[in-house]
């Protein structure tokens, strides 16, 4: 079933309104998450000499912008809650533009990397393809994305005031395939649980020609 425009952005309407209304308690939260391996799986696979131009997709309140800044790599962030975007600029001092999946709007050609953790989950299915090909796009011959979502079993509706779309690997490679990308790696999240204690799957994946 194609879900029409009125109901696209009303989906990302309520989910960014629900992040804004929560946006202290969020960053209070998040501050101290350790995403260090999924910052390490981004920046050793990209090629070149750094420093690197790096896109923060869904950046939030601006943890990792702060982080890939004082590694020495330029980054810039993307993020529809204006909340986050306000804090975001203010925290890490980086240019933060402000858009969402129906509005992006992104340079040809600009990034080294893509680093888009615990964002794309919100986009529903039938847009991932447009917004993959947008990521395509504006990274750099061989550039590098990587994501992290909460997984499932390709279910996707409301889930407690926010819209969320859960994949399992084989769909994700699927939607990432076909959108010109070639994977590099993968792995679940957090590191040394058992598998059913292990609700993230992240991946990194190479810009192929098309």
């Amino acid at each position: 079933m194609t879900i029409p425009l009125s109901d696209l952005e009303k989906i990302a309407a309520l989910t960014l309104e629900h992040y804004n209304q929560r946006a202290d308690d969020f960053r209070d939260g998040t501050r101290d998450h350790d995403v260090s391996q999924n910052i390490a799986a981004l920046l050793r696979h990209i090629q070149g000499t750094p420093p690197f131009a790096i896109l923060d997709v869904g950046c939030g309140p601006g943890r990792d912008l702060r982080t890939f800044s004082k590694l020495g790599h330029t980054a810039i962030g993307v993020e529809g809650a204006a909340r986050f975007v306000e804090m975001a600029r203010a925290d890490s001092g980086c240019e933060v533009w402000q858009q969402d999946f129906l509005q992006l709007d992104f340079p040809d050609s600009r990034f080294d990397g893509i680093f888009a953790n615990a964002a794309l989950f919100h986009i529903p299915s039938q847009e991932l393809p447009r917004v993959l090909r947008q990521f395509h796009a504006t990274l750099k011959p061989g550039g590098v994305l990587f994501s992290s979502n909460p997984r499932g079993g390709n279910e996707e509706g409301w889930n407690r005031g926010r819209y969320g779309a859960y994949h399992d690997l084989d769909a994700w490679r699927g939607f990432m395939a076909d959108a010109g990308f070639a994977e590099l790696e993968h792995y679940y999240r957090p590191e040394g649980l058992p598998r059913d204690q292990q609700p993230w799957l992240a991946s990194v994946w190479r810009k192929q020609d098309r």
